[in-house]
Order: C-alpha cells, then sequence, then structure tokens
C-alpha cells in the first residue's frame, strides 16, 4: 500500500492540470516489478496532497483508501467539500490512462466516532442572517455536485464502498448513502436531524432514501429526525454489514477481497439500477435551491438551535 503521508492543503483545483497521465500496471506480477516507479507516480499526484483527506493507494486490492481528516468540527465545510471534489477528479484523471486498475473506492473518517456530521450550520447561520443567499446556494449546488459524482460511481468502472467508523448524521449521511456499499461498525449512528431546526436535508437524502426505501419511509425518516443505530440501518437495507467497534477497515478489505472475483458483475448490476431508477443533477440542483429558499425563512428561534449543534459539533475537537 502506498501511504500519502501528512501534506499542507496548498493546492488549488487539479483539474486545470495538464500533466501526462503514467499508464498504471495492469496485473499484480507487473505491478510488483514496477512498484517503486508507480509509487513515485502517485506522489507527484495532488491526490496525495489533500488538506483534509489522506488517500492510499492498495495496489493488491486494486483499492484507493481515503480518509476524511477535518482540520476543525468534524463536518462539511467549504475545505473539506474542495478536497473531497478534488479526490474524485483527480482520481479519475489519474487513472484514465489504465482504468482497469482501479476497482474500488473507500471513504472513511479518521476523526474518532464520527464519520461526518454535515452542513457547516455556523456558516448557514450566517448566511441566512446576512440573507446571502448567493452563498448559501453555492455551497448547496457543491454538495450536490459530489453526491452526484458518488452515485455515478465517478463515471468509473467503480465500485464505492463508505466506511462508517462513527455517526453519519444530516449531510454526512446524505453523502454515505451515494455509495454503492456501506460498512457501519456497531458504535455508528445516523439521522437527519435538520427538522429539529424547521429545515430539511436538501442534499440528495430525499433522492437517494426514496430510491434506496421507498418515498413513504424516506418522508419518515426527513420528518421525525430519529437517530438510528447500525442495526437499524441494516435492517432498512441502507447499510450493507454491520460489524463490531474497531473492525471496520478489516472487514471492508475483506469485502473487497471476497467480491473481487465478481466486480464486473458488481459493477453491472449497479449500472443497471441507475438506468432504471435515475437520479440526474438536475433534480438534485431544484431541490437543493429549495432548501436554499427554504433556509431563509427561518426563525430567530431555529438559527439559535442551528448554532448550538454547531457549538456542539466545535467541542467534539
Amino acid at each position: 500500500m502506498i501511504d500519502s503521508g501528512r501534506f499542507n492543503p496548498t493546492h488549488v483545483d487539479m483539474r486545470t492540470s495538464h500533466e501526462e497521465v503514467t499508464a498504471l500496471p495492469l496485473d499484480n506480477e507487473y505491478l510488483a516489478a514496477t512498484e517503486n516507479r508507480v509509487s513515485e507516480d502517485f506522489r507527484q499526484s495532488m491526490l496525495f496532497d489533500l488538506g483534509q483527506i489522506d488517500v492510499r493507494w492498495d495496489a493488491e486490492l486494486a483499492t484507493l483508501w481515503a480518509f476524511m481528516t477535518p482540520h476543525e468540527r468534524p463536518n462539511s465545510n467549504q475545505s473539506l467539500i474542495r478536497d473531497t471534489m478534488a479526490w474524485l477528479s483527480e482520481t479519475k484523471r489519474l487513472f484514465s490512462a489504465n482504468p482497469e486498475s482501479l476497482k474500488f473506492m473507500v471513504l472513511g473518517s479518521r476523526f474518532p466516532g464520527v464519520f461526518n456530521l454535515g452542513g457547516d450550520l455556523e456558516m448557514f447561520a450566517e448566511c441566512i442572517q446576512t440573507r446571502n443567499r448567493d452563498a448559501l446556494l453555492k455551497y448547496g449546488i457543491s454538495c450536490v455536485e459530489i453526491v452526484d459524482r458518488i452515485w455515478h460511481s465517478n463515471d468509473m468502472n467503480i465500485i464505492n464502498i463508505g466506511l462508517a467508523q462513527g455517526d453519519a448524521l444530516g449531510g454526512g449521511l446524505e453523502a454515505l448513502m451515494c455509495f454503492d456499499v456501506i460498512i457501519a461498525e456497531r458504535q455508528a449512528r445516523f439521522g437527519l436531524p435538520e427538522i429539529l431546526f424547521g429545515l430539511f436535508p436538501g442534499m440528495g437524502a430525499y433522492s437517494i432514501l426514496s430510491r434506496r426505501v421507498g418515498p413513504v419511509l424516506a418522508r419518515r425518516m426527513i420528518m421525525e429526525g430519529h437517530v438510528y443505530s447500525a442495526e437499524e440501518m441494516y435492517d432498512m437495507g441502507i447499510v450493507s454489514q454491520v460489524v463490531e467497534t474497531g473492525e471496520g477497515e478489516e472487514a471492508t478489505r475483506q469485502w473487497i477481497a471476497d467480491h473481487s472475483p465478481r466486480h464486473a458483475g458488481y459493477v453491472g448490476v449497479a449500472r443497471a439500477g441507475r438506468r432504471v431508477d435515475p437520479m440526474t443533477l438536475e433534480e438534485l440542483t431544484d431541490i437543493v435551491t429549495t432548501w436554499t429558499d427554504t433556509a431563509l425563512m427561518l426563525s430567530d428561534r431555529d438559527l439559535r438551535m442551528m448554532r448550538r449543534l454547531a457549538a456542539a459539533q466545535t467541542r467534539l475537537r
């Protein structure tokens, strides 16, 4: 496995890069023979130089591992959104010369007890108070663009795996549910609490849940704001596998090893599902526009609740 190490978040969006891509190895024998050269090629990519995502390449499993490493609150701040889009875009660029080399992408978190707590509530409250609709909408569109990319497997022949070793709430759960496979440790909790401060999860929750569990249960989950256990999410068919605390990474490796021989079939099933019940960026953008206008109607009481939740996120540091 190639370890990215620690880096500073100094790079801009790598989609402007026109560097030549070195072809990646096709088989294990070639991988073993050229490990050092491939390692050097990879380290020259800004894929391994992201401020809030630690990326690692596992050639043996044909898997790209990524772990969120938030600097402050474990939420979807604007820097993490930027790094997530960079992770997706640079992965596609880096592997474009040899897409067969990459079969699985995994996203987890290094923040203890948390996968992701969702939107930047302090930023939301500030935008609502100052009536800054443009900034709020821009944030939301950035989020749904990521949802769209993950839902469509980054337009690659890969299986996306979400690894929840801690809580996924609000926008964190919306992002997690985009993955083809979700492996959760038993202590993790999941929920959509936005209704508690008069809002609704507008960055993919209804679209994704209506496709995964049906519109009736989707509406109930959103309207009740209930927090679910990993077992409950498994029973609903949202979580694919529940494992014991501390066993998430090893369980993910085992899942990949077990399913790798049938990789093409799983990709085909995922593509068929998206074709039968397509989810478009236009749909997500329309909903996040409604979310923005709804947010601007929140009361002072709602904003106080939002800020209290933001303060609770801060105390987790």
